[in-house]
């Protein structure tokens, strides 16, 4: 009874991590026959877990929602990441989550072992947050756009960019970046063939997906949340802006700002930046102490003019 008791607990996790398995599969990882897999997917029904079934040399298991949540099945990491992620979701940042991470991270410190939950709330006892102004995004469209991606599914999506345009995008999506308060999705978009970056909060996922897709070369070799940072400095914002800067591009990398350095030569690099407001961009940039060239946009070159003038009028009586 023992052996096939913990040989459940093991099917179980295999249906968990991945949402398609073939019988001989299963029968492989386990080390039984298909036979046995049959007997064993029965006997999970019995206690609640919907485990369907499709017939055919293409068929296999797959774990389905029911029409209640039974038990889950989680290693010590996975414990301690649910009861992490959790407490943080608590402090805001999905729209209408707060309460019901309360409360369901109550229910799981209550039957965490002491092990866990020691580490649990070091985590919690050592982990500032600071309080952010971001968009709340609905967490169906989170769940929508990460079970999209784990499926290699194609999405189809309403968008509105930061000018106000509205779109509908078919994208391919790879991953969700979570940065400074702001959900960010990554993915090939179709039509305009190359990667791109979208504001989750700007997006609304047209159901059900669209058919799967191969897996492609990832850009910045996977690095994702650097691909978003270098998304987000430059074509996220409403300006875009190019400086010639006379400093070594060595020393501009390195101010806390994440900026697009380039290097020109020994003594100047270029610096690839955005924002949403010109006269933001050209106070930031004065911020640096180094001397500049604007190169893109004039309108940035006029913004730098008027502030320059202000700055001039403050101090004119001394």
């Amino acid at each position: 009874m023992l052996e096939t008791s913990a040989r459940l607990l093991k099917l179980l996790s295999l249906l968990q991590a991945h949402k398609d398995w073939s019988g001989p599969e299963l029968a492989e990882r386990l080390g039984i026959s298909t036979r046995t897999v049959r007997n064993d997917v029965e006997r999970l029904r019995s206690l609640g877990y919907p485990v369907h079934a499709t017939p055919g040399v293409s068929g296999g298991y797959r774990l389905g929602a029911g029409a209640a949540l039974p038990p889950l099945l989680l290693d010590d990491d996975e414990a301690v990441a649910v009861a992490v992620g959790l407490g943080r979701a608590a402090g805001g940042g999905v729209a209408g989550i707060e309460e019901t991470s309360v409360r369901a991270l109550a229910k799981l410190e209550q039957v965490l072992p002491s092990r866990l939950r020691r580490r649990v709330n070091a985590l919690h006892a050592y982990t500032v947050q600071i309080p952010g102004t971001a968009p709340e995004v609905p967490p169906e469209t989170l769940t929508t756009i990460a079970n999209a991606a784990r499926d290699r599914e194609r999405l189809r999506f309403d968008y509105t960019g930061h000018d106000g345009t509205a779109t509908t995008r078919d994208v391919e999506p790879y991953r969700l970046v979570h940065r400074r308060g702001r959900w960010y999705l990554v993915g090939w978009d179709v039509e305009r063939q190359d990667w791109r970056t979208f504001r989750v909060d700007r997006l609304v996922p047209r159901t059900p997906t669209g058919p799967r897709f191969a897996a492609r070369q990832l850009p910045e070799d996977g690095d994702f949340a650097g691909y978003v940072e270098k998304g987000i400095n430059t074509a996220m914002w409403r300006y875009q802006a190019t400086v010639l800067l006379h400093a070594p591009a060595e020393r501009m990398r390195g101010l806390p700002a994440g900026m697009d350095i380039e290097p020109v030569d020994e003594r100047s690099c270029l610096m690839r930046t955005g924002g949403d407001d010109l006269t933001a961009i050209a106070v930031w940039i004065g911020y640096l102490d180094v001397d500049f060239e604007v190169l893109d946009p004039p309108e940035l070159a006029d913004r730098l003019l008027r502030v320059a003038a202000r700055y001039q009028r403050a101090v004119s009586g001394r």
